[in-house]
């Protein structure tokens, strides 16, 4: 196999494992009694689209060996060393990277073999590039995704490329270290009309991502099949649930990260396998790739949205407590159950309503016997400064689902039909049903016609978009679907049901910008994003949008509950790596049903689960029709302080909450996050997925098993103090023991971090009112540092016009600063009321604010804090005169 030099500005020093790899395969194709001697963890599937037996795997010139379970382990039928599909001809350099011709070597044996391809390569910035395979010959469907657009090739890049001619390969390293990161040589190219494979080695087993599935945080390399399809499923390991998110994240030696990304929305899985290595098999589209080089994980995650996009700036009431429940069966007892949450002194923000509104189970109605002064209960709600949110669709299984009758005006409202013309049929609640097809622009005004109209009558806050996937009760249509390649294609992933219409419809349904074979999972994206649209032009305020069905990119737009989730001490644990790997994909704003949703729960797993939803982005309690209460004043005495207590700590920290979201909206970080994201150098991090930070200051460690009353947690090299105040931890990076009584949540403070509180009220437009508390967590050096971002909570684009707040500070040598960097009028009347700081090692002798004694201050030497409390403590600093120091002088 000859290598195709790169042209003079691709000609980097060669990393040292990268030649080896790249001569071994010319060493294995020479010697062809060799070629199958392929180590196990090694093979890469010859017959993917089919079981082949002995003859038709070495027809295709495969090697075939049996051994263990077929499917389950290494294929029988695995590609030998040195397998030619294509070889590249006329490398080419290009203003912003190089192009190259790749020819078939030999006839495929995938039926719609493409013979030519097109290989561009873009080195789009630094740290970011991107390449693409497709047919010259033919227009495939791309994804529809507004990407960056490239521009000249970036100077001073992070990687390094080598190519091979023949067989094809690309090979990106890291230029600091020569670690191969993507190397396509491991296995041929394959690229037919509907089968588009194409392989790469890792550099380590630790790879997250792949989403979404009910996993742990870190994938298993063992042959582990991921397939991507949207698809409406309750959560169950092994299978393809709501979301489609071909992302991932691969940690390397020392800490290092880099990550990939498929822009392809067609039905797919991915092979993991132990040597370790991955595959990618689509069923459709193009190969679109982007590498991200980091080089570390946060730098990974910014540089993925820079290409999907940064996640929407919620409303602030959205980071309230949430409450639904499938049973709300009347609008008397909607209210009850909201004075219910007011007698039992538990905050809530946003009442919710399932299906039970509706009239018959159809969208834009309502019952007008039991939800008959359904209005008047909207204004009510808001009123007493609640707000309120609607499901939009009947429940399971059903979209977005209308009942078509004779001459009805949504047959011409660009609703998908199939190839034939006639009308795509689905049965839903509650009937015959045709679903709305947002890829096309009319069906946008339509959706905002529809919803400005329901507004008008019950004036909702925000929306709640169910079963998007699209999910149907049949398969495919009432009359069935069509016999052709799009609903039979050669090659089918691991789809549930082993069909793609297995649970929605017809593959071959037309919509505006192509079938729904190459667009289903982009539905739920294209529902939210003219939802979230039509909300900016109905309320004129920033929306609120959670929907189930998911693609990358949906964080710009919406953010996302896990589904249906069983009320089981085991999905109590899978929603923390879920909570972690949606906010990788840019979806921060994201939770769990607290309490769980499907069958009853038990008091001690539901004050566990309010204590972990107290730190889920997004925090709903969310309960399916019969089961048992699962409302906060539902349970004993005692179970009632567990939770306010949880309920109330998250309405204390809702300012620091709101000024993550603020970050990542504004820079593309996260909001809760992986602790290997903040200690990649920290090995031990890596596959942690059992507790949580906020940011970079707040460690949250749940109990998340029955009967717990202590949970181990990992603490990275550094100081941790308790959020309660009752204990510090000065660890080496090790597992410690936490005592956690079934009232208690463990919380901790990291040193070096400054956190803004607030007193916690009822509502979050109460809360607001509210004076500030800072919570000043030193390092052993003295050292702290925070901020908040501020402005009135709903209004659009505050940051991008420059109508906000935001303060910085500082605590060094001894004295705490508080500097305005920036000041808008609505944030008139915050003050500064109370500063608590950790790690004073001595006694103070006195303590100053802006030159003043202060009276009111406090010492524990157990715990090394010093509360400084009341107007003594803290002159008004209102955000005009923030400008100002509070000094600690030691004994």
């Amino acid at each position: 196999m000859a290598a195709l030099r790169a042209p003079a500005l691709l000609r980097a020093p060669v990393p040292p494992r990268a030649p080896v790899l790249l001569l071994a395969l010319v060493a294995a194709a020479a010697r062809v009694p060799e070629r199958c001697e392929v180590p196990p963890g090694d093979r890469f599937d010859c017959g993917a689209e089919r079981p082949l037996a002995r003859a038709g795997c070495e027809a295709r010139g495969c090697c075939y060996m049996p051994g263990g379970p077929r499917g389950a382990g290494p294929p029988w039928c695995f590609f030998p060393r040195g397998y030619r599909s294509y070889r590249a001809e006329n490398l080419t350099a290009t203003d912003a990277g190089y192009t190259a011709l790749l020819r078939r070597c030999a006839a495929g044996f995938l039926p719609g073999d493409v013979g030519t391809l097109r290989l561009d390569v873009a080195l789009e910035t630094r740290a970011r590039l991107r390449f693409t395979l497709r047919d010259p010959a033919s227009r495939r469907y791309e994804v529809p995704l507004e990407t960056p657009r490239a521009g000249a090739r970036a100077p001073g890049a992070l990687y390094g490329l080598q190519f091979s001619q023949d067989p094809f390969g690309i090979v990106v390293y890291r230029e600091a270290t020569g670690t191969v990161l993507l190397n396509t040589s491991v296995a041929p190219l394959l690229f037919a009309d509907q089968f588009l494979q194409i392989s790469t080695s890792l550099p380590s087993r630790f790879i997250a991502g792949l989403g979404e599935h009910l996993t742990s945080l870190m994938l298993d390399t063992s042959w582990t099949k991921i397939t991507l399809w949207n698809r409406d499923m309750a959560p169950t390991p092994q299978v393809n649930l709501y979301g489609s998110h071909p992302f991932y994240l691969a940690m390397e030696e020392g800490g290092l990260a880099h990550g990939v990304f498929l822009l392809n929305s067609n039905a797919m899985d991915v092979v993991l396998q132990p040597s370790p290595a991955l595959t990618w098999r689509t069923t459709g589209g193009i190969l679109d790739f982007y590498v991200f080089l980091g080089p570390d994980p946060k730098s990974v995650v910014r540089q993925y949205l820079d290409v999907v996009g940064y996640p929407f700036m919620p409303p602030y009431w959205g980071l309230g407590f949430h409450l639904c429940r499938w049973g709300y069966s009347s609008t008397a007892v909607t209210r009850e159950v909201v004075l219910n949450m007011t007698a039992a002194r538990f905050p809530l923000d946003v009442q919710w309503n399932d299906l039970d509104y509706m009239d018959a189970k159809r969208d834009f109605t309502f019952n007008k016997k039991t939800f008959k002064d359904y209005p008047d209960m909207v204004r009510d709600f808001h009123q007493s400064g609640l707000r309120y949110i609607m499901i939009v669709v009947s429940d399971c299984p059903g979209f977005t689902s209308f009942p078509i009758t004779e001459g009805s005006d949504l047959l011409h409202k660009g609703l998908q039909t199939r190839a034939v013309g006639r009308q795509d049929l689905a049965v839903v609640w509650p009937g015959p049903t045709a679903f709305p097809d947002f890829t096309n622009p009319e069906t946008h005004e339509w959706w905002y016609d529809m919803l400005k109209e329901f507004h008008d009558q019950v004036p909702f806050d925000g929306m709640w978009i169910d079963m998007n996937e699209p999910s149907n009760f049949v398969e495919g249509s009432q009359e069935g679907c069509p016999s052709n390649n799009l609903e039979n294609p050669p090659y089918v992933p691991g789809v549930f049901g082993g069909r793609l219409q297995a649970g929605t419809i017809c593959a071959s349904s037309q919509q505006y910008l192509s079938s729904h074979y190459n667009l289903h999972s982009l539905y739920g994206l294209t529902e939210a994003i003219a939802s979230h649209n039509a909300l900016v032009r109905i309320r004129g305020k920033r929306p609120f949008v959670i929907s189930r069905s998911t693609f990358a990119g949906h964080g710009r737009y919406a953010g996302h509950w896990t589904g249906d989730v069983r009320s089981d001490w085991e999905q109590l644990y899978y929603s923390v790596p879920e909570v972690l790997l949606f906010n990788l994909f840019g979806v921060p704003l994201v939770g769990a049903d607290i309490c769980g949703f499907a069958s009853d729960t038990t008091e001690e797993l539901c004050v566990r689960w309010t204590q972990l939803g107290a730190f889920y982005p997004f925090m709903r309690n969310h309960n399916d029709h019969g089961n048992r209460p699962q409302e906060p004043f539902a349970f004993s005495p005692a179970a009632q302080d567990a939770m306010r207590r949880a309920l109330s700590l998250r309405y204390s920290l809702l300012p620091y909450l709101y000024t993550l979201f603020h970050k990542a909206h504004s820079a593309g970080e996260t909001v809760a996050r992986p602790l290997f994201l903040e200690f990649p150098g920290d090995p031990n991090t890596w596959a942690v997925d059992r507790q949580l930070l906020w940011g970079a200051g707040l460690l949250v460690t749940p109990v998340l098993e029955a009967g717990r009353t202590k949970v181990s947690g990992y603490f990275p090299a550094g100081t941790w103090y308790s959020l309660a105040g009752d204990s510090t931890i000065h660890s080496k990076g090790q597992w410690i023991l936490l005592s956690a009584p079934l009232d208690t949540i463990n919380v901790h403070v990291r040193a070096g971090h400054i956190l803004p509180l607030q007193e916690p009220a009822f509502r979050t437009a109460e809360s607001r009112k509210k004076g500030i508390t800072l919570i000043v967590a030193l390092t052993t050096e003295g050292f702290a540092r925070g901020d908040l971002f501020w402005d009135d909570g709903e209004s659009l684009q505050t940051f991008e016009s420059g109508d906000y707040t935001q303060l910085l500070f500082v605590a060094t040598h001894g004295a705490l600063l508080s500097e305005l960097l920036r000041t808008s009028s609505q944030a008139d009347g915050l003050l500064l009321k109370a500063v608590t700081v950790l790690g004073v090692t001595s006694a103070p002798r006195r303590v100053l604010a802006n030159g003043a004694l202060v009276g009111d201050f406090s010492y524990r030497s157990d715990t090394q804090a010093s509360p400084l409390e009341g107007e003594r403590c803290c002159p008004p600093w209102a955000p005009r005169s923030w400008q100002g120091t509070v000094a600690v002088e030691p004994v």
